[in-house]
């Protein structure tokens, strides 16, 4: 290095320096700040405003402050300052250390003991009741003088453990005041903190971060510790709680309601329910014996197409288009998937299998792709359709077959119906976030070249928006797979039919060797279409 370069980088180090010198002696306005965090705190500014200059200055270690209100106010003076993180986690730990402390001083630790032991001297007297009848008839009566004398040598056991128990009183009180004052202490150095920390948010979004001392927080939070505490204490620290503590009134609740004195609340909003599915059953009989009869021919279209065609033209067929699609490893892959299937005399069913996903697919994909393209271009109608979409998702796949049986009975086509269901929502959502991540530029620049809607559509969102609506697709073809063992629940056939026949009768073997052929559909489905869409990528 020359000593012109030695000298340019001794000029830039010492510009470095000296910036950073200059960054470090950058002046702060006390008297701002301090009248920011008192707008903020509100009563006791100027206490908050030393606190959080300390806890500022502090480099390591805790910061050198303590807030002696909150140390003994605890839950209430985090729910006064709307610190509701620290209201809940220190409320919940303060109820342990009561809880414990109530044992110790009001409760009886070794009540379970003692009602064990109670219950245990009952039945041995009981068992020496019947030697005593067992003697009276000319029998012998050793077995239940054994029985007896087993059991009350285990009653005075739980007698002795019941008296140690009640022996810890003390210490078990001792500990639990060892743990609220632990707490009291920890929240008197962690509230100037965490105080700080919702000041700092506060600066970002004044609207939305609360600030001061309100009226409405503190009586807020004595409603909570009073509604929550006492009882939470009284129920784990007395024997023999309150009955309708521990089992909710459901006959008193039921009785403010319903006049019937055999019904409940619960009989008559079911008796209701059925009622309503019963006549809407048979008002719209026509209507669900025609979507019905529609899954019925589209079912029957495929099954003719893989169960009705030979076996080696469907094989070779499907090998074929792993191959093209996907590559030779896929397609091997299929070929040793179906000899597995073909070996095991799983072929017919496991066409058919493949028959009733296809259909739910078909319709799955035919029907979700337009609603996600119409939900990514309205807002107004994707918050519209969102409830039902997390309704479809989110209720379980048992819950779909009660209303699908209701109105289209039992066997394939109602369990078509049920795995649509639960399979299109990915389709939709993830067409519709396809269609709204299309940068706007884009599709600014296609409209000033002269494409129409139509064209921007096809030309310009769909092709942009295909890896987020394949991956829809793929998503729900893995669903509906996964619903072929619960609508075998409802006749529905396929090899979900042989899992639950291994399942009723505990046939380990032939479950395993079903789920496999299962797996094995699913992984040459979505191998397929994941090979498939990757090698239209990257050409």
């Amino acid at each position: 290095m020359s000593d012109d370069t030695r000298d340019t980088a001794a000029v830039d180090v010492g510009a470095v320096d000296s910036s950073v010198v200059a960054a470090s002696d950058i002046e702060v306005d006390h008297a701002q700040l301090n009248e920011s965090i008192a707008r903020f705190a509100g009563p006791s500014g100027d206490y908050y405003a030393a606190a959080f200059r300390r806890i500022h200055n502090a480099r390591r270690g805790l910061p050198n402050t303590f807030n002696l209100f909150a140390a003994l106010l605890g839950p209430l003076w985090a729910a006064s300052r709307a610190v509701w993180g620290m209201f809940w986690g220190f409320l919940l730990l303060e109820m342990i250390a009561w809880v414990q402390i109530g044992r110790g001083w009001w409760g009886n630790p070794g009540a379970s003991f003692f009602e064990r032991a109670d219950k245990q001297r009952e039945r041995a007297g009981n068992f020496l009741e019947r030697a005593e009848s067992a003697r009276a008839a000319g029998d012998d009566p050793a077995r239940f003088e054994k029985l007896a004398e087993n059991l009350t040598n285990a009653a005075d056991k739980n007698h002795v453990q019941g008296l140690a128990a009640n022996a810890e009183a003390f210490e078990i009180l001792l500990f639990g005041l060892l743990m609220l004052l632990a707490f009291k202490l920890m929240q008197g150095f962690y509230a100037n903190i965490a105080y700080e920390n919702q000041y700092s948010r506060w600066r970002i979004d004044p609207v939305r971060v609360e600030s001061g001392r309100k009226t409405r927080n503190i009586a807020l939070g004595a409603a909570l510790v009073l509604m929550i505490a006492p009882l939470t204490i009284y129920d784990f620290t007395v024997a023999s709680p309150l009955a309708a503590l521990e089992i909710f009134p459901e006959k008193e609740v039921s009785a403010l309601f319903v006049a019937g004195p055999n019904e409940t609340l619960f009989s008559v909003i079911a008796g209701w329910l059925e009622a309503r599915i019963d006549v809407a059953a048979v008002a719209g009989a026509g209507a669900f014996d025609g979507i019905t009869a529609g899954v019925r021919s589209i079912l029957r279209a495929i099954s003719l197409a893989l169960i009705d065609t030979p076996w080696p033209v469907v094989m070779a067929v499907i090998f074929v288009t792993a191959w093209r699609a996907a590559g030779p490893r896929v397609a091997i892959f299929t070929a040793a998937s179906l000899v597995y299937i073909a070996l095991l005399g799983y072929w017919e069913i496991a066409m058919e299998t493949v028959a009733l996903v296809g259909a739910a697919v078909a319709i799955c994909v035919t029907a979700g792709i337009p609603l996600g393209i119409w939900f990514g271009k309205s807002k107004r109608a994707y918050h519209a359709a969102e409830p039902i979409l997390d309704l479809m998702q989110t209720l379980p796949a048992f819950v779909y077959l009660i209303p699908i049986i209701a109105f289209f009975g039992t066997g394939n086509p109602p369990g078509i119906l049920a795995t649509i269901i639960f399979g299109m929502p990915p389709v939709i959502r993830l067409t519709a976030l396809g269609i709204r991540g299309v940068p706007n530029d884009i599709k600014e620049a296609a409209v000033a070249f002269g494409a129409s809607r139509y064209q921007l559509l096809r030309d310009v969102e769909v092709p942009l928006a295909l890896p987020s609506i394949m991956t829809g697709v793929n998503q729900t073809i893995l669903m509906c797979l996964s619903m072929v063992v619960i609508i075998s629940l409802i006749g529905g056939g396929g090899l979900g039919k042989v899992i639950l026949e291994a399942l009723q009768y505990a046939a380990k073997g032939p479950g395993l060797l079903g789920g496999f052929a299962i797996l094995f559909c699913a992984m040459v489905i979505d191998r397929i279409v994941q090979g498939a869409f990757r090698r239209d990528d990257q050409k």
